[in-house]
């Protein structure tokens, strides 16, 4: 397979940190103002850079090559990832950064989340080992008490142990109250017998760590039916001593490791946990018999949840964006076809077609804009985690419970497509295995479906965030966008864009009417028949508004630098990209306010009969 990872540079990441987002604040932050600045933005990802080319890279080829195997019970993964695994872990790039204890040296969101793009673009198969150990470790930290965090931490954090969620079940997925695992208590109060079967688990199994940390689902008996009674368990893979030292397996047997499209070097596995009735798990928080039968699992697990919806999300932003460097750096070398204004001319470069620059720009303004996006969003993290105001760390919080479904499933669902793109820009060779956006269309096509499928996201999106504190949050979050179109649409050059804009909004509310009128009319169904075009017209107003600040910053920047300054190709391709994305993505906006104002109920007039024709 030709080379993968093909960003060439940090630049717009330090457009983003450290011209666009006020991350001066974050910075200052006493948890940051020993350690980083604005200025160690390119100390730090330089190198990051430089290593997801020459160390990450090479693994990727190795994981599409070697896929997972499961013999005799044992699974054997792609040898280079165990090395890598402990090497990221141990210099800090990973589970460490959760660290929430005195003096921890750790990276603030905007800054790691740069470095896992690049780590990620680098090597798809490979982030969820880390991700969901610091996930996993994560629910300990919040939620253990002293002794499990003892026992635990330090080896999730250094690479000695892995860590998983085990949340799905072969009669229950996305339907998480239907569970049939379950948890009985022993003589001591803090561990259970569990009994259950998992399948999906990412990570599941490994050959290069001592021990695999599964966070759990499970009812114990006497708790509420439904999502109501779930309690979440500390359950490993080896029993950990009192003493931290390693135990006897216990009772976790890996009975599948699935074959996938893609993701050959992730471990998918279905996981059967005391089978031979001598699996044992530690509960974390309140015993759900001494709370009314009321569990807390499913509260506890989505913190793990929501930070692995938007590492989904931005996964699959880093796999477009590799896309489209790829298809860049092909279409530059590449020599086809002359040019339609001047046919008898010398044959040329096909970056130099129309159609070609059309999709090269198509996918450049994706990438800005989902960025745009997506950092805005880990900036809100970091106010969230460390801002000494109260009421500024709620706004925080309001925007990443807003963001966090559009985060998910916004370029989960357009990487298809748009990675569809790049492919039509190599031809046919785009479909071989030679070159690498085959593989990065076999790896992206997950991201749509797990950690909550892309229709949940949408759900949640109108039947949840919508609704939070009477309407008053999401209004807030539109009101902002208004706010920014009444402040600045006047300004010389972007009047279309602005005009884009502005009719979007309108549009929007026209959307939200609609749905309100259907759910009043008590026309129900009509809800998830337009849910998940909803969210993408959501998120393409959104991340309008968002590039096109970028876009008002980096005109001004190009004006100040001039046409000689090697910056200059920079900031106008930002405008560019932004003045693409107004223009050709954000009306759609307002054609899904039409389709939505329409009411086709077609969706769910046709008898099921019609579909066997």
């Amino acid at each position: 397979m030709a080379a993968n990872f093909a960003y060439q540079n940090i630049r717009d990441f330090e457009f983003i940190i450290q011209e666009w987002l006020p991350t001066e604040k974050i910075f200052n932050y006493p948890n940051f103002v020993d350690y980083y600045s604005k200025d160690d933005i390119k100390s730090v990802l330089q190198p990051i850079l430089k290593m997801a080319k020459e160390v990450v890279e090479p693994t990727n080829e190795d994981g599409d090559a070697n896929p997972v195997k499961l013999e005799n019970g044992k699974v054997t993964l792609p040898p280079t990832f165990g090395p890598l695994f402990k090497k990221l872990q141990a210099e800090g790039w990973g589970t460490s950064n959760i660290d929430e204890s005195e003096d921890a040296m750790v990276l603030p969101h905007i800054l790691l989340s740069s470095v896992w793009e690049m780590l990620a673009a680098a090597n798809p198969t490979f982030g969820p080992y880390i991700i969901l150990t610091s996930g996993a470790a994560g629910l300990i930290q919040s939620f253990g008490d002293d002794h499990l965090k003892e026992m635990f931490l330090p080896k999730m954090m250094d690479g000695t142990w892995s860590g998983t969620m085990c949340l799905t079940e072969p009669t229950a997925g996305s339907d998480v109250g239907d569970i049939l695992s379950r948890a009985y208590p022993t003589d001591d109060p803090r561990i259970f017998k569990i009994k259950g079967s998992k399948i999906f688990i990412t990570g599941g199994d490994n050959d290069f760590t001592e021990n695999i940390i599964h966070l759990y689902l499970a009812r114990i008996e006497g708790s509420k039916p439904g999502t109501k009674g779930i309690s979440l368990f500390v359950v490993p893979k080896y029993w950990v001593n009192e003493d931290g030292s390693l135990g006897a397996l216990n009772d976790v047997e890996t009975t599948a490791a699935e074959h996938k499209l893609g993701q050959h070097g992730s471990c998918t596995a279905a996981l059967s946990f005391g089978e031979n009735n001598e699996c044992r798990g530690w509960l974390l928080g309140i015993d759900p018999r001494e709370n009314d039968g009321k569990g807390e699992g499913m509260a506890q697990m989505f913190q793990m949840m929501n930070g692995a919806r938007m590492e989904t999300g931005h996964a699959a932003l880093s796999c477009i964006a590799n896309a489209y460097y790829n298809a860049r750096d092909y279409c530059k070398e590449r020599v086809q076809g002359r040019p339609l204004t001047n046919p008898k001319g010398d044959r040329i470069n096909i970056i130099n077609h129309e159609d070609i620059k059309r999709a090269l720009l198509c996918g450049k303004a994706h990438v800005e804009a989902m960025r745009a996006m997506m950092y805005k969003t880990y900036f809100a993290f970091d106010v969230r985690s460390h801002d000494p105001d109260e009421a500024e760390r709620a706004k925080a919080n309001d925007l990443i419970e807003v963001s966090t479904p559009l985060c998910k499933a916004y370029p989960s669902d357009e990487a298809w497509w748009l990675i569809g793109e790049a492919i039509q820009c190599y031809g046919g060779y785009g479909y071989c295995e030679e070159y690498p956006v085959a593989q990065i269309a076999r790896d992206v096509k997950i991201y749509s479906i797990w950690e909550g499928t892309n229709y949940i996201q949408s759900m949640d999106l109108i039947g949840r965030k919508w609704l939070m504190n009477k309407g008053a949050t999401f209004g807030a979050f539109v009101q902002e966008m208004r706010d920014f179109f009444e402040a600045n649409k006047g300004t010389a050059g972007f009047e279309k864009e602005f005009e884009n804009l502005g009719r979007a909004l309108d549009a929007y509310t026209q959307i939200q009417m609609a749905i309100g009128g259907y759910f009043g009319n008590k026309q129900y169904g009509m809800m998830p028949t337009f849910a998940r075009r909803i969210l993408t017209a959501t998120s393409q107003l959104y991340c309008g508004r968002l590039i096109l600040d970028q876009a008002l910053l980096a005109d001004k920047k190009a004006k100040e630098v001039g046409a000689d300054h090697y910056d200059y190709e920079f900031y106008t391709g930002k405008v560019l990209a932004a003045r693409y994305y107004l223009r050709n993505v954000v009306p759609n906006v307002w054609a899904v306010a039409e389709i939505v104002k329409d009411g086709d109920t077609s969706v769910l007039d046709i008898p099921i009969g019609a579909f066997e024709y």
